[in-house]
């Protein structure tokens, strides 16, 4: 753009000029012109002052300014207004950062504060007390799955739950005492885990099983040595098989 706006300058001395105010963003900028300079030149003459690129331009005479033509032909005159509508990037980033953004920031400070162990929720369960049955933990360690259920864990309701890991299936089953629900792993979303307070050896998990929070199937005191493994496992990373 600077050899092609010095090229511009030695040129208009031969050249018919024009006068023009440029207004964007409630600025005006004076700016000479030949008239013989098309519409994509002019916009890079406004991208020189402004920074605006000309992509993100959109150049107001008389309708959108079409870029081929010259001023000449689109009849602009001395001291014509051309108004230019456009947000730089930095702009369109800074107005446009998503309702949705924005709430799961909030949301994410307050999970901040308040561990989701805390939450009043999952007090309920964790308040029972680790069950009676539940599988050791090792912590600071990192196993494979074994090859039996997790068993000896809790769901949301406070009762007992067992995960079996169909690898042949591509299946996760979630087994109680009503009933077994058998999932393809390619539909669960994601798998979040946090440490359980006082308790860090072991996790409290959830499995999203549909779009939103409200699907999320939890699973307290899951062994922390598994967390990592059922998580690769779910969301289809075999490193460990």
């Amino acid at each position: 753009p600077q050899a092609a706006a010095s090229n511009g300058r030695d040129m208009e001395g031969a050249r018919e000029l024009v006068e023009l105010k440029v207004i964007w963003n409630k600025n005006k900028y004076e700016v000479t012109c030949g008239l013989d300079s098309t519409g994509a030149e002019l916009k890079q003459r406004i991208h020189s002052l402004t920074g605006l690129p000309p992509a993100m331009q959109k150049v107001m005479f008389k309708g959108l300014l079409p870029e081929e033509k010259t001023l000449r032909e689109i009849k602009v005159t001395n001291g014509a207004k051309i108004m230019v509508v456009g947000s730089t990037i930095n702009d369109v980033l800074a107005v446009n950062t998503p309702k949705e953004a924005a709430q799961q920031e909030v949301k994410a400070e307050e999970n901040k504060k308040e561990p989701l162990c805390r939450q009043k929720q999952h007090r309920k369960v964790l308040d029972k007390g680790k069950p009676d049955d539940v599988m050791p933990s090792v912590k600071g360690v990192q196993e494979r799955l074994p090859t039996v259920p997790l068993s000896g864990m809790y769901n949301k309701s406070g009762g007992k739950v067992r995960l079996t890991f169909k690898l042949e299936q591509d299946q996760l089953w979630i087994g109680t005492k009503e009933r077994t629900e058998k999932l393809p792993m390619g539909s669960i979303k994601n798998v979040v885990s946090e440490p359980i307070e006082g308790h860090e050896d072991y996790h409290m998990m959830a499995f999203q099983l549909g779009p939103t929070e409200a699907s999320y199937y939890w699973v307290y005191w899951v062994p922390t040595q598994y967390v990592d493994a059922i998580k690769d496992t779910v969301l289809g990373k075999w490193q460990y098989f």
